[in-house]
């Protein structure tokens, strides 16, 4: 058991979870994901991401064992409670801390089998919208999850705990310019959400598979690429509200999309 404040694991962990946490989760390429809502998801074998080292407290072995999740597959170390409070981010810790290895998924692998739907985040910067859509991703039964390169650290503390384990259960393609995107998306249903949009969501009707692209949080989608394919979409509202936070307009239109598929 880990009981030095001074332990090189705390360290490790701290410098992927500190102001320069960016940087290091890409060097080594490990992320770090807290709670048992995530080793619900992350335990499974083979599961990805790939848990690396789960860190544990006592109180926490006991609460996992009583959930019946097995995690003797996987390699864990014992710390005190007053090192798990010294390596975590939360402020109320649950004793479960985990270094995750990133994954990587192709983009030219991307499964365009009928009625499988994929989002697009272009330069999406708050953090607790993207792990909320990921998460809605994933609940409304989204095939995936494409990040531009600008975007919010998919990986980040904060989108890791929003997304509640979500994102074990959705490839995400990091990284991805919307001209690539487009190359790589060989057919013709794709859109856009804008709030003069040209279509209502309501009107739109799903055939195949589709790609849904999300702007910014205040510049929107400025300058889409010149593709006949693309069509502007938007949400309609009846209210006195001009706009809608990111996470709900994506919430909305993930409903409406799966819905309407299904």
């Amino acid at each position: 058991m880990i009981e030095s404040l001074h332990s090189p694991h705390i360290a490790r962990v701290k410098a992927l979870l500190g102001s320069r946490g960016k940087k290091e989760r890409r060097e080594s390429g490990c992320f770090v994901a807290e709670g048992l809502q995530f080793l619900r998801e992350a335990a499974h074998p083979g599961a990805k991401p790939e848990i690396e080292t789960l860190y544990l407290t006592t109180v926490a072995r006991l609460k996992i064992a009583s959930e019946g999740i097995s995690i003797n597959h996987l390699e864990t170390v014992d710390v005190t409670d007053a090192v798990m409070s010294a390596m975590g981010d939360t402020v109320t810790p649950q004793g479960i801390l985990a270094i995750c290895r990133l994954p990587h998924f192709d983009i030219t692998q991307i499964d365009l089998s009928s009625h499988r739907h994929y989002m697009y985040l272009n330069e999406i910067q708050d953090p607790g919208n993207a792990g909320t859509i990921l998460r809605t991703a994933d609940a409304t039964g989204f095939a995936g999850l494409v990040t531009s390169a600008n975007s919010v650290d998919i990986y980040s503390p904060k989108v890791v705990r929003a997304s509640a384990g979500s994102m074990w259960h959705l490839p995400i393609y990091e990284k991805i310019e919307l001209d690539e995107m487009l190359d790589n998306w060989p057919t013709a249903n794709i859109y856009a959400l804008s709030a003069d949009g040209a279509v209502s969501l309501l009107d739109i009707e799903i055939e195949g598979p589709s790609l849904w692209i999300f702007g910014n949080e205040a510049r929107g989608l400025q300058e889409l690429p010149l593709d006949s394919r693309i069509t502007s979409v938007r949400i309609p509202m009846g209210g006195n509200a001009e706009s809608l936070n990111l996470a709900a307009a994506a919430a909305i239109v993930a409903f409406r999309v799966t819905s309407a598929s299904s």
